[in-house]
C-alpha cells in the first residue's frame, strides 16, 4: 500500500513537469535533420528546462541548522518551482555561431522561443542551403510550451548520527510515466551541526542559535522515446541526465514549533545525454536547389552542458505539529525559487 501510494505521489509531480518538456523534446527531435547545427539549437531551446530542474535538485535539503538526534529521522515530499527570468524565455539565434548552410529567413527575426516562452512568441524560421548556396529547404524552430516555471520534486529521508551529523537521501525508482517518458533519482546530503561538534553539550549556553554546514548532490535522469515516423531505428530516444551539487551555511533559530533559518551557499548543474538512434539528415553536398537530398546520422545532438555555476541564499522555516512537518523557503539564485513540503519525523 504504502510503495503503490509513493508510486501514485512520483507519477503526480513527474506528470506536471514532463508532459509539456516531452512535447518539446518532440520538437528538438525534428531539429535532427539539421545535422551538427542541431546541438546548438537543442541546448538553447531546452536550456529553461536544465537550469529549472538543476536549481529543483538542489533545493529543500534541509530547513533548520539543527540536525536530527541519533537514530531520529523523518521522511518528506515537497516540490521546488524554479521561476523563469524573461531573459530566458528566448534565445538568439545569430548568437549560437550556426554553420554558413544555415540562415535566417527574415533577418530581422533573430529571436526565437525557448521551451519556457509563451504561445504568443512566433518561432524563428531558417533556410537550409547545400554547399553551393541554394536553398533546398527551409525550417521553424519549436515553439515554446507556455512554461513560467519550472517544477521537480524532492522525496527524501533524513536519520540522525552522532555528534550532530545527520544524513539524508533522495531515490525514486524507474518509473514509466506511459508516453511522457521514464525518470529515476538519486542522491544523497550530509549536514553537520558545528556548535556541538566543537563544545559538545555546552554549545547551547555559547550562542542562542543553530549554526551547521550542509552538502547535498542529486541526479535526475530522463527518457522518453522518439517517433519521427522515418523507420530507420525502432530505439530513437532522448536521454538527459540533470546533476546538481549544493553546499550551504545554514542558520536557525527554534521558536516553540516554529524554527526560521537564512542559508547562504553555492550550487553548480550540469545535464548530460542528446537525441540517440538513427535520424534522416540533410545532406548539404547532395542537395540541389530542388529538393533536400537527405542521408543518415547517429546521435545527432549531443547535451553536455554546465546549466549554471553560482551563489544562493535561502529564507524560509519549518513547522512542527507533533509528527507533522510543515516545509518553505525561497531562493534567490540563478533562477528564483520557492520550495515548500510535509513531512513526518519522530523525535528532534
Amino acid at each position: 500500500m504504502k510503495k503503490n501510494r509513493f508510486i501514485k505521489i512520483t507519477l503526480l509531480f513527474s506528470s506536471v513537469i514532463f508532459s509539456p518538456a516531452a512535447f518539446a523534446q518532440d520538437g528538438v527531435a525534428e531539429l535532427a535533420q539539421l545535422g551538427p547545427d542541431a546541438t546548438k539549437l537543442a541546448n538553447a531551446y531546452l536550456s529553461p528546462i536544465f537550469k529549472g530542474l538543476g536549481i529543483g535538485l538542489n533545493s529543500g535539503w534541509a530547513n533548520t541548522a539543527h540536525s536530527k538526534n541519533l537514530g531520529r529521522f523523518d521522511i518528506r515530499i515537497g516540490v521546488t518551482g524554479a521561476l523563469v527570468p524573461g531573459k530566458d524565455k528566448t534565445f538568439d539565434v545569430s548568437a549560437l555561431g550556426l554553420s554558413n548552410r544555415l540562415e535566417l529567413a527574415d533577418p530581422n527575426k533573430t529571436l526565437s522561443p525557448t521551451v519556457a516562452a509563451g504561445k504568443g512568441v512566433v518561432p524563428t524560421e531558417l533556410i537550409v542551403n547545400n554547399n553551393s548556396g541554394d536553398e533546398v529547404d527551409r525550417v521553424t524552430l519549436p515553439k515554446g510550451t507556455n512554461l513560467p516555471l519550472i517544477p521537480s520534486p524532492q522525496i527524501q529521508a533524513t536519520v540522525g548520527l552522532i555528534k550532530g551529523i545527520d544524513v539524508s537521501l533522495r531515490a525514486v525508482p524507474n518509473i514509466k510515466l506511459g508516453n511522457t517518458g521514464t525518470i529515476n533519482m538519486i542522491g544523497g546530503g550530509v549536514k553537520v551541526e558545528l556548535l556541538p561538534l566543537i563544545a559538545g553539550k555546552t554549545a547551547g549556553k555559547l550562542l542562542p542559535f543553530d549554526l551547521a554546514v550542509a552538502l547535498g548532490y542529486t541526479q535526475f535522469s530522463y527518457e522518453k522515446q522518439v517517433d519521427d515516423k522515418s523507420g530507420l531505428d525502432d530505439n530513437q530516444r532522448i536521454e538527459a541526465k540533470i546533476s546538481g551539487v549544493n553546499v550551504q551555511t545554514i542558520l536557525s533559530k527554534k521558536l516553540l514549533v516554529f524554527t526560521p533559518f537564512i542559508a547562504l551557499g553555492y550550487n553548480t548543474s550540469k545535464t548530460t545525454g542528446g537525441l540517440l538512434g538513427t535520424y534522416r539528415v540533410i545532406n548539404p553536398t547532395l542537395s540541389t536547389g530542388v529538393a533536400p537530398v537527405y542521408t543518415t546520422a547517429k546521435d545527432p545532438v549531443s547535451l553536455d552542458k554546465k546549466n549554471f555555476s553560482s551563489f544562493r541564499s535561502d529564507i524560509g522555516f519549518q513547522l512542527n505539529l507533533a509528527v507533522i512537518r510543515f516545509y518553505a523557503s525561497y531562493s534567490a539564485s540563478e533562477y528564483n525559487s520557492f520550495n515548500a513540503g510535509l513531512g513526518l519525523g519522530f523525535g528532534k
